[in-house]
Parts: C-alpha cells; sequence; structure tokens
C-alpha cells in the first residue's frame, strides 16, 4: 500500500496511523484489539469512497501522476506470461522510455507497446521520466508491425507526460516519427487495444494511442496538453493549472462523452496506488474482453470500424454521426464489475 499522501487525502493520515499502531503486536505477543481495527478500517474505506467520489479534474491529474501508481512494467509483471522484451529501432538505439515485446495474457499470445516512467530517481533519468525519443516510437512501430505480420494483436499501454521535445529527440525527427505511427496504427491490420494508465498527454500519447478500443483508468487523464502548460499558454501562469484541467475536459467521464475513450476500467477504493493486484486484474479483464470481442470480427469490418471511429471525432452538428458514434463506443467492453 502507498505511504505518500495527497493534500486532499489528509484526513486519512491519522486512520492509517492509529490503524498501523493496532496492528503492532503488544508486549505478550499477541495483536491489539481486533474489532477496535475493523471499526477503523471500514471508517477509513468509507472516507476514501467519500474523498474519491468528488475529485475535481485537478485532484484526478494528482492521483494519475501519484508515485506509487502502479506503471506499465509492473502491470506487464502483474498480468503478462512469459514476456519478452525485444530491443532497438534498427535506426538510432534502444529508448529506455518505451518497453516493447511479446507476451501472453490468459492464453492470448500478443505485442505489448507501452511507456516506462522509472520508480526510483536512476530508473526515472534512465527512462527520462517516461517521455519517449523518436527511437522509441520507432522500435513500438517495429515491434507493431512484426505483430501484424504474425498476427497477433497489439496492446498499447500508455503513461505519459508526452513525448520528449528536446533538441536531439526534434533533430531525429520526433514530429515525423510520432505521425508515421499514427498513419501505419490506422492501417494496422490486427486487432489493438490501448489503455490510458496514468497520464495520456499530447503526441506522446497518440503515438502508440490509435487504436481499436481505447481505454481508460477511472484516475487516469488525457489531453492534448498538461494543466500546467495550458495554464501557461492560455494565463502566462502555471498557478492557474486547476481551472485549466476543469476547462481541458481530461476525465473519463467527459472523454466518453465526447467519444475520445471507449470505456473506464475502474479502479480499488483510493486508486490504483493503493492495491496494485487488484487495478492489475481490473485491466487483464477489460484487455481479454475487448481483445476476444474484436478476434470475431473479420480483418475488413475491423479496419472499417476503427476508419469509422476516428473519422467522426470532432462532429458535433450531424445526429446521425453522433448516433453512429455512440453505438461504436457502446461496443467496448468494460471489465467485470466487483
Amino acid at each position: 500500500m502507498s505511504s505518500y499522501r495527497l493534500s486532499f487525502e489528509e484526513p486519512v493520515r491519522e486512520l492509517d496511523r492509529l490503524i498501523e499502531d493496532l496492528r503492532k503486536p503488544n508486549p505478550n505477543g499477541k495483536s491489539n484489539n481486533t474489532r477496535e481495527l475493523k471499526r477503523l478500517e471500514r471508517k477509513k474505506l468509507q472516507l476514501l469512497k467519500d474523498i474519491y467520489s468528488k475529485l475535481s479534474p485537478w485532484q484526478r491529474v494528482q492521483v494519475a501522476r501519484h508515485p506509487d501508481r502502479p506503471s506499465t512494467a509492473d502491470y506487464i509483471r502483474l498480468i503478462v506470461n512469459d514476456f519478452q522484451e525485444l530491443h532497438g529501432d534498427r535506426r538510432y538505439g534502444d529508448d529506455k522510455a518505451m518497453i516493447a515485446g511479446l507476451g501472453t495474457i490468459d492464453g492470448i499470445r500478443l505485442a505489448i507497446v507501452g511507456h516506462v516512467k522509472g520508480r526510483t530517481t536512476p530508473e526515472k533519468i534512465r527512462c527520462n521520466f517516461g517521455m519517449a525519443h523518436p527511437e522509441g516510437y520507432r522500435k513500438a512501430l517495429r515491434i507493431m508491425t512484426l505483430a501484424e505480420k504474425c498476427r497477433l494483436p497489439v496492446l498499447s499501454l500508455i503513461d505519459t507526460a508526452g513525448a520528449y521535445p528536446g533538441v536531439g529527440a526534434e533533430e531525429r525527427g520526433q514530429a515525423f516519427a510520432i505521425a508515421e505511427n499514427i498513419l501505419e496504427m490506422a492501417m494496422l491490420r490486427t486487432p489493438t487495444v490501448g489503455i490510458i494508465l496514468g497520464e495520456g498527454g499530447s503526441g506522446g500519447a497518440l503515438g502508440i494511442g490509435l487504436v481499436d478500443r481505447l481505454l481508460i483508468m477511472r484516475y487516469a487523464y488525457y489531453s492534448v496538453i498538461s494543466p500546467e502548460g495550458c495554464a501557461g499558454i492560455l494565463w502566462r501562469s502555471g498557478e492557474m493549472a486547476e481551472e485549466a484541467a476543469s476547462a481541458l475536459k481530461i476525465g473519463w467521464d467527459d472523454l466518453t462523452k465526447l467519444g475520445l475513450v471507449d470505456a473506464m476500467i475502474d479502479e480499488p477504493v483510493g486508486g490504483a496506488q493503493r492495491n496494485h493486484d487488484q487495478a492489475a486484474q481490473n485491466v487483464r479483464q477489460a484487455i481479454v474482453a475487448n481483445l476476444k470481442a474484436l478476434k470475431k470480427l473479420r480483418l475488413n469490418k475491423l479496419l472499417e470500424k476503427r476508419r469509422q471511429k476516428y473519422r467522426m471525432m470532432g462532429v458535433f452538428n450531424e445526429g446521425g454521426r453522433l448516433v453512429e458514434q455512440a453505438q461504436l463506443r457502446a461496443e467496448a467492453v468494460p471489465p467485470p464489475q466487483a
């Protein structure tokens, strides 16, 4: 369980301290008052439900960035069998901010690509805090085209503040690498599923995010720009990030209404950072359900539905098209509720 506390979780801190004290054995080697412990745990659970049922968009962003939130590497470890990582883009090098390889989930063999942020400070530096370079996107595309040749579905695990905007990345063709991925994923002749695990930032997310079914974790966000970046442009001040988060419509509820994501994957009470195992099982169920549904479609039908899905985005004044869009979203399969 996470030991890091967000500011709005402060009411839970004292309960955590009391529960921890009660769990310590007394001098006789016996546990303390079991009844009181259960009462405090129930109270804490209810308090977390109350807090997380009323999160503002900015608070959701804070949860999405929680340092103890399960990462792409955690989900691969928890739900993927016999994962075999593949390295390099065959042009420049191997980007540690992007992981790619082959594995099995519930008997389904598939290719997996995803952003890696790192957990410790050395890991974060090595992974460039999850901000991929062009070689990362080219590596991902190499694995996706390999999956197409082998008739394997593709799973994209998205968790990035954005693609790296440094001089070296731009010199090596960052914009072109992302654009090429979007073009190729639009035509990829195999089922594709993407999940926004935490941050879904800008072109960094789109570089592996053009998929048949795009799912989002309850407390993740998906946005054309970070709230701080938006605030800096509109108000010339990062202090307006909270207002920007509200204006950007970055939560799962607004995104599903706009047709930008297909379904939400629920998280444990208090967020995925409080229970990695349960969050991973929810993700696994969603992956399996959606891949099974997509595999039932003939390839030409799959590609046509993908084309319709993205051509209809941004259409607000043509009622018939909006009905079609709603029908496409309805076909996404959320995981069973616990």
